[in-house]
């Protein structure tokens, strides 16, 4: 009992089986006279890379009405380029999530999410469906890490990492909402920061000087432009303007699974920027030029 649709096709079929044992399928003889016999299921042929055929059957819909709407919506996934099988589990959307995010995220903000997907997200909900996850597994999963003695600051960055993946499949028409948001726990406030007085960062930048010049220079160059420490170790002597006394922000170096550098884009668009100098900055800097004038001639 079929029916076609625009591409793949609808049917009846159940799990009886002959005496051999092997499923009767769309074939069983109760499917023609009984209309409650079995469930529904449909079938499509999706295109390969290797061009060999793929069919998808997917089933268990308790009439034909169900199925069809699940054909469609898996007809129109395909069209827009995602996957909208409605067996699909959390662990295979989040890893083709992740494929998708590494081609366009910097690279520490990647390995973050990876991290978070592999440790955490996908040992909790990696065999629950897509369209089955909500509230209450991730209100189960929130309890769980707090019970174990997780951080509130590392559960809530697990939740946000999920929100951004289920928040891509809702702005693809993949869920109807992001069963993510509201978040089961609040954004922890951030830490409350102890501000050095002047006198301190004297002290400080005294005792550098009598010990370490290079990281001195550095910690003037912090204090005195408020720049973030990547930004400074990044900089490029074409940035550094001191006739002028300001320099450009183009850069930042990041450590990528705390054991390779890479310098990349700064941690916002608006850090994008001139900086002006002081005369304290300005001769941190000209310390630096000198010191590597020097070593470029040895």
């Amino acid at each position: 009992m079929r029916s076609a649709a625009h591409t793949g096709h609808v049917f009846r079929r159940c799990g009886c089986r002959d005496q051999g044992g092997k499923q009767f399928g769309a074939s069983c003889p109760k499917l023609a006279t009984d209309p409650d016999h079995g469930t529904w299921t449909f079938s499509l042929d999706l295109p390969s890379p290797d061009r060999h055929r793929n069919i998808v059957r997917r089933g268990g819909y308790p009439t034909p009405e169900a199925a069809r709407s699940a054909l469609r919506r898996m007809i129109e996934g395909q069209a827009a380029g995602f996957n909208a099988d409605p067996n699909q589990t959390i662990a295979d959307y989040l890893t083709a999530w992740l494929t998708d995010k590494k081609l366009t995220l910097k690279p520490t903000t990647y390995v973050r999410y990876r991290d978070y997907v592999t440790n955490d997200l996908i040992p909790a909900f990696g065999q629950v469906r897509l369209d089955d996850l909500g509230y209450p597994h991730i209100a189960a999963f929130v309890h769980a890490q707090l019970d174990a003695g997780r951080g509130h600051v590392t559960v809530h960055r697990c939740l946000a990492t999920l929100s951004s993946a289920l928040g891509d499949a809702v702005r693809h028409h993949r869920l109807p909402y992001n069963p993510a948001r509201p978040t089961v726990i609040p954004r922890p406030a951030a830490a409350e920061r102890q501000i050095w007085t002047i006198q301190d960062a004297i002290r400080f930048l005294h005792s550098c000087r009598a010990t370490d010049p290079t990281f001195a220079d550095l910690i003037e160059v912090l204090i005195g432009t408020g720049i973030r420490k990547g930004e400074a170790l990044a900089l490029h002597w074409n940035d550094v303007h001191l006739p002028e006394r300001v320099l450009y922000i183009r850069y930042t170096l990041s450590a990528v699974d705390n054991n390779r550098l890479i310098i990349t884009s700064p941690k916002t668009p608006s850090s994008k920027g001139w900086v002006a100098l002081s005369p304290r900055v300005a001769v941190a800097l000209r310390h630096r030029a000198r010191f590597q004038t020097l070593s470029q001639t040895r």
